[in-house]
């Protein structure tokens, strides 16, 4: 189903940037989810995270201003914030494995109802090996997704429960997609609508949900600004 006014990545991130609280420390999964840096709130400094070892980095520089000395996980240019700190990769590994991260914010192959992860492989295509997501998914606090609602080729993302290899057993608390904001109860198994396109119904939102979409109170509209 090819559903018109979807969000765009950049309109995601701004979504989900939204919810980091002041002085939280976070973890900013490679791809997608580095975009939303770019998009801190106002008045609030949240503390970015990354696996190859730097604490307190910012946005990207502007084109033509990048120090190829100053990069994140995903090999992107990032600038520093004061105070920032730079270690190795078992100083990084032990913040995440001994639960110094408020939030981790990854992509998604899959998510499940229960919480369970897909993000790293599709059947014998994909990157080698799980690397660093297994450990972020179970050392982080609170586990956020961003992705498209669907995959390319229309099937949902959102499903009953993962077919591709997991990165990690019930972690994701919400996801943030090009349609909707939506919670996972994990105890429940079950994912809990917040937030929608105003102009999109739930008979449609539904129909590219591999899951049932329940309702607790009253939905939300997902209004973002404009961004490209």
């Amino acid at each position: 189903m090819n559903v018109r006014g979807q969000l765009n990545q950049e309109q995601i991130a701004w979504r989900a940037a939204q919810d980091i609280e002041d002085g939280q420390y976070v973890n900013l999964g490679i791809g997608f989810p580095e975009k939303v840096a770019a998009y801190t709130v106002k008045g609030r400094e949240p503390i970015f995270h990354t696996e190859n070892g730097v604490l307190g980095f910012g946005r990207a520089p502007a084109k033509g201003e990048e120090d190829w000395d100053l990069i994140n996980a995903g090999k992107k240019a990032i600038t520093l914030k004061p105070g920032a700190a730079f270690f190795d990769h078992a100083t990084s590994f032990a913040m995440i494995r001994g639960g110094h991260l408020d939030v981790a914010i990854l992509g998604a192959l899959q998510v499940a109802s229960n919480g369970d992860l897909a993000n790293w492989r599709v059947g014998s295509k994909g990157v080698p090996a799980v690397g660093g997501a297994m450990d972020l998914v179970n050392g982080a606090k609170r586990v956020a997704v961003l992705t498209d609602h669907v995959a390319r080729d229309g099937a949902p993302k959102l499903v009953e429960r993962c077919t591709f290899p997991l990165t990690g057993v019930g972690c994701v608390t919400r996801i943030y997609t090009s349609l909707a904001v939506i919670d996972v109860d994990i105890p429940a198994a079950r994912f809990v609508l917040r937030e929608k396109l105003p102009h999109l119904s739930m008979d449609d939102l539904q129909f590219v949900t591999g899951a049932k979409l329940h309702v607790e109170g009253e939905v939300g509209n997902l209004e973002v600004p404009e961004l490209s």
